[in-house]
């Protein structure tokens, strides 16, 4: 596995997803009733970042094409989203925030 420090636990909260860039992939981190996910932050549509969509509970919705997404799990839940996107393992460690990039 290749685990990789992305930021401190602090750095994210319910209201403020993180976007890393990690390897050339754009990884967006969302808290969602107190757990860390992390997923693909590129809607697959079209260029927009999720992290700069619209949370509402486990969900975002794309700030541009209105395709919404399943934080958690990935899943497509509705719109022109075209697939499920891609998710990773994250881990904490003391205060820090780790993806596994495997």
């Amino acid at each position: 596995m290749n685990w990789v420090s992305i930021c401190k636990l602090g750095d994210i909260s319910d209201e403020s997803p993180l976007s890393v860039k990690i390897d050339g992939k754009e990884i967006g981190v969302f808290k969602v009733d107190d757990r860390l996910h992390a997923i693909e932050d590129i809607c697959p549509h079209a260029y927009a970042l999720l992290t700069e969509g619209f949370i509402e509970g486990r969900t975002v919705e794309c700030p541009l094409h209105e395709a919404i997404f399943d934080i958690p799990t990935g899943k497509l839940q509705s719109g022109p989203g075209c697939r499920d996107l891609h998710i990773y393992e994250v881990r904490v460690e003391g205060d820090d925030v780790l993806l596994n990039m495997a």
